[in-house]
């Protein structure tokens, strides 16, 4: 069932997630942890109301968009919600792109003005010639340069206080762009309720989370997990968030829990695997997180018998803004996405969007009232995407008879190798528990008489080497756990696979290098 937030008509998310808390007692609380560095919520407070005046300075207005492209630092919520505050709306931009996707995004979104990181700045200005709108770039963590703007000079000469703009709970908050794995990515447009729904549903009922939590996210914030996991849900209940600006590597995943002693961490399955693989602990967590894509159960195994802490699993969507079925504490179910998050409702259906009996394949539809508005400028794509209440995620499911969702793929990632469907998640999950495999990735292969059956990339552990007898046990090994059918017929061992910035595996950019690999 749907969860009534009760919200009045006029609601800022900004005075929300930030202002409520110092009025409630909590601006000498730390906010957020960077490094050696701490922020409270009263100055993350200052810091947002600088932020959104500078704005104004630069003649932003309401329902404008800002983009940001930004570390993950306690700059960030200050952008974020600093634009948030004066109605105009934040665009959270990946920071792992190239100069054309950036150059996409600000031509497509039409932002007048971008608040970027001097790191990140060669990027925008390879490009800068071409952007159509934009008109001021403002640069945090160092000196301007010609044409642009100094974040710090820009912040110092404003006030400190800042009236929130008289926006409705249904007002376009931030966008999100999509990954992009099919056609262009797409810019999702969240609305001011959105992250409270997503707070009240699996932030509070789900994973639990409390004032004295502190909270870390190696998903990045320009992520939809990632946003959720480090500023809604622990600004949610003025818990305390841990920023990593530096890329997540096991080494600096493990320093910064050992620095900050977070309780609640979250992660993707990758880097939960390569973690596996290095030296750290988890002093001090209570529980981790996972989405993005399945975990596979043998990596929950394993993290759970070194490290003695529970992984809930869960899936959510850029377009719903968070995550709408997970495991949770006190019922775990290896290798499924858990059971619907209380506040949304799920559906398995057919081609004809007729649900399907427990057990068969469908494609998954869900519906919530945390789930975007549509896609900007996209009209054909959000309706064939926002079927009335319901979002079509595109993902492929089955439901078992006790209510756990098991996910088996993307609906261009299934195989149908002598006329039965192949999860390829499920051949992975397989290989995956051989000790020589570190991590893996399932395409189709076309075979001498062109029909489909399913190939391995593998990246093995360090101490393994690529072998025709390793590939050939790693075959029987499939045989022997799973239908014959299913097992890879082609096995190739790679140094790294293919994945986007949030983790997960790019199966299309494996299947696109087949392609031309037979041309």
């Amino acid at each position: 069932m749907q969860l009534d937030l009760n919200l009045p008509d006029l609601f800022n998310a900004a005075d929300y997630f930030v202002d409520r808390n110092v009025r409630e007692g909590r601006g000498d609380k730390v906010a957020v942890l960077c490094e050696d560095r701490a922020a409270t919520y009263s100055q993350i407070q200052t810091g947002m109301n600088r932020v959104g005046n500078g704005l104004k300075s630069l003649s932003v207005r309401m329902e404008e968009r800002v983009a940001l492209l930004l570390l993950d630092t306690e700059v960030f919520p200050q952008c974020f919600f600093g634009a948030i505050k004066i109605g105009a709306v934040p665009i959270c931009l990946n920071t792992l792109m190239r100069p054309k996707d950036y150059l996409y995004f600000l031509n497509d979104s039409r932002a007048r003005v971008l608040i970027v990181d001097i790191s990140l700045l060669p990027a925008i200005e390879a490009e800068r010639k071409n952007f159509k709108f934009l008109e001021h770039i403002v640069v945090v963590n160092g000196a301007a340069s010609e044409g642009t703007i100094s974040f710090a000079d820009l912040v110092a000469a404003q006030s400190a206080e800042l009236e929130a703009a008289p926006t409705t709970p249904d007002d376009a908050c931030f966008w999100l762009y999509s990954s992009g794995s099919t056609g262009q990515p797409k810019g999702t447009i969240h609305l001011q309720h959105d992250m409270v729904y997503c707070a009240q549903t699996c932030g509070k009922q789900v994973l639990g989370i409390r004032e004295d939590d502190v909270c870390f996210s190696a998903a990045k914030l320009f992520f939809a997990y990632g946003l959720g996991n480090n500023l809604y849900y622990p600004f949610s209940v003025g818990a305390t968030a841990v920023y990593l600006p530096e890329r997540p590597l096991p080494a600096a995943v493990y320093e910064t829990i050992r620095r900050h002693k977070p309780t609640v961490f979250f992660c993707v399955p990758t880097l939960y695997g390569t973690m596996l693989q290095e030296e750290g602990d988890l002093s001090g967590v209570r529980v981790c997180v996972s989405a993005g894509e399945p975990l596979p159960a043998d990596i929950l195994r394993r993290w759970v018998e070194r490290h003695g802490v529970q992984i809930l699993d869960g899936i959510g969507s850029t377009e719903a803004c968070q995550t709408f079925i997970s495991n949770s504490l006190d019922d775990i179910r290896p290798g499924s996405s858990g059971k619907i998050v209380p506040g949304y409702e799920a559906r398995i259906v057919d081609e004809n969007l007729q649900d399907v009996p427990d057990g068969e394949i469908g494609t998954l539809l869900i519906k919530g009232d945390s789930v975007a508005a549509g896609y900007w400028n996209k009209h054909e794509k959000t309706k064939r995407t926002m079927l009335g209440p319901w979002l079509n995620t595109d993902d492929k499911y089955y439901r078992d008879q006790e209510g756990y969702y098991y996910n088996v793929g993307r609906a261009n990632d299934m195989l149908k190798v002598g006329g039965i469907w192949v999860s390829p998640i499920e051949v992975e999950a397989c290989l995956i528990k051989h000790s020589a495999v570190l991590e893996c990735a399932v395409v189709g292969h076309p075979d001498a008489e062109n029909l489909i059956k399913p190939k391995a990339f593998v990246v093995l552990k360090t101490g393994f080497s690529p072998s025709p007898e390793l590939e050939k046990e790693l075959k029987e090994y499939v045989k022997k756990t799973l239908a014959h059918y299913k097992y890879p017929r082609w096995i190739e061992f790679i140094d790294e696979l293919p994945k986007t910035a949030t983790g997960k595996v790019k199966r299309f950019e494996l299947r696109k290098n087949e392609e031309q690999s037979k041309q």
